[in-house]
């Protein structure tokens, strides 16, 4: 154990009352826990700052950090919530770095059995597991292994301030960003699959809206997040499988094409694009030449 890396958690939590304690139960109960852990209070209104107070006065190793209400909600409050934490680690001595999200849990050993991975390989600059979900639309046996979830994504410290942290992109996907500048700056980036995280929110369940333009907004996500139209297309035709059938999968492509017609400008940095759609063409050319293996293409991105 003391030849494992040292690490730090930041979790930006907004009115998470109903999950974050279980969240929390799993990080204490840790085999190796972390050296601090910052919870960031996104101006929480249901009793989530008094959740975690009560466990921040029992472990000096959590603190919990308060920021006001914004006015205007959007994926980058995401990362400038991330940021606010990240500020109250700066002098702190560790060597990995990670975004954790306050709906989560997993099994006691989970944070020494990532911190193993980087102490193996000294240029593996993002790790972590699948997570599982209930009634979940996606399936891990189509996502690549270099994709880690952003439900806990942990950086090497050098990775994460060589390529600046996480971005606040409006339009969301800034775990993706982030997993993309690692390897475009030559990091290893890793899922490993002999663990996993339970996420017990589902993807998608935060957006108030309706299915219908959950749908359509994740195709709208797609094309401002570089996805490739052809990869799209495959994408769509898998979500045609899950409810609402069909449907679901002609609103993703709608919500796509109406996104490229319109000439939106994307905001995924172009050299990331180009590196993103190489890989999906890539992985889709390999499932056509090999129909009945399984392998890795992408379903869902969290943002």
């Amino acid at each position: 154990m003391s030849n494992l890396p040292t690490y730090v958690l930041i979790t930006p939590a907004r009115n998470e009352a109903r999950l974050i304690e279980q969240t929390i139960q799993s990080v204490v109960t840790q085999t190796v826990r972390p050296v601090k852990w910052v919870i960031v209070s996104d101006g929480a209104t249901d009793g989530t700052d008094d959740i975690v107070n009560s466990y921040a006065v029992q472990h000096d190793w959590i603190e919990l950090v308060r920021i006001p209400e914004r006015v205007e909600r959007s994926f980058a409050g995401k990362a400038a919530a991330f940021n606010q934490g990240y500020a109250r680690v700066a002098g702190l001595k560790y060597e990995v770095i990670g975004n954790l999200d306050a709906d989560i849990t997993f099994e006691e050993d989970y944070f020494a059995f990532l911190m193993g991975k980087f102490a193996e390989n000294p240029r593996l600059g993002v790790a972590g597991t699948p997570y599982r979900e209930e009634n979940a639309s996606h399936d891990v046996q189509f996502m690549s292994p270099t994709h880690v979830s952003g439900a806990c994504q942990m950086f090497r410290r050098e990775c994460f301030e060589e390529i600046g942290g996480y971005r606040p992109i409006r339009s969301g996907g800034i775990d993706l960003i982030a997993l993309l500048s690692a390897q475009a700056k030559g990091w290893q980036t890793w899922r490993f699959d002999e663990k996993a995280c339970f996420h017990h929110r589902n993807v998608g369940s935060g957006d108030h809206a309706g299915i219908f333009r959950r749908l359509w907004n994740r195709g709208k996500k797609d094309y401002l997040l570089g996805s490739h139209a052809g990869f799209e297309i495959f994408r769509a035709a898998y979500q045609m499988k899950s409810r609402p059938l069909v449907i679901g999968g002609v609103l993703m492509l709608a919500g796509y094409g109406w996104s490229m017609l319109s000439g939106l400008e994307r905001t995924m940095p172009e050299e990331l694009i180009e590196l993103r759609q190489r890989d999906q063409i890539r992985r889709l050319k390999d499932v056509l030449r090999h129909p009945l293996r399984r392998n890795s293409l992408p379903m869902t991105v969290r943002s």
